[in-house]
């Protein structure tokens, strides 16, 4: 008999393929690309990084994380700043007009997921929460990169 774990390769895969949130770069009715959304999300929740944080973070090269920061400065919704810390190299914020986008898009894909769970009990929700949460977790043991939550 094979291991649940197969089970959950597929319904990943089937996950993934239907992006609510964003499909490759952006979902039809998003409001921001999804590389934005997502640095976006990670610096509201850290504070401001640099591209080398990013990086590191992402685990993507700083050439990627200089396309798609400067694709996120000239949509206006980042900004670079001295480090607040006096370090030598310049971060990266979340302008007002970036959160307020931010607070937008995440408000639309949590419609999305609440019409998918719409006959869902709240409990049933908060589990899946909790899967998911450890599942992420455990990828980001395995990759060490955490990510922090609120």
């Amino acid at each position: 008999m094979a291991r649940p774990t197969y089970e959950v390769e597929y319904e990943q895969m089937l996950l993934g393929r239907h992006g609510i949130a964003h499909r490759g770069g952006r979902h039809k009715n998003a409001l921001m690309e999804r590389s934005a959304y997502i640095i976006l999300s990670r610096i509201r929740v850290q504070g401001p990084m640099s591209v080398g944080e990013l990086s590191d973070a992402f685990g993507l090269d700083a050439s990627t994380l200089n396309r798609q920061t400067a694709a996120a400065m000239r949509a206006g919704l980042a900004e670079r700043i001295a480090d607040p810390e006096g370090g030598m190299a310049r971060k990266f914020r979340i302008t007002d007009a970036g959160a307020h986008l931010l607070d937008e898009e995440r408000e639309r894909v949590v419609r999305s997921l609440d019409r998918v769970m719409k006959d869902w009990p709240d409990e049933d929700i908060a589990a899946f929460a909790d899967y998911l949460k450890r599942f992420n977790t455990g990828i980001e043991d395995l990759s060490m990169r955490p990510w922090p939550r609120p």
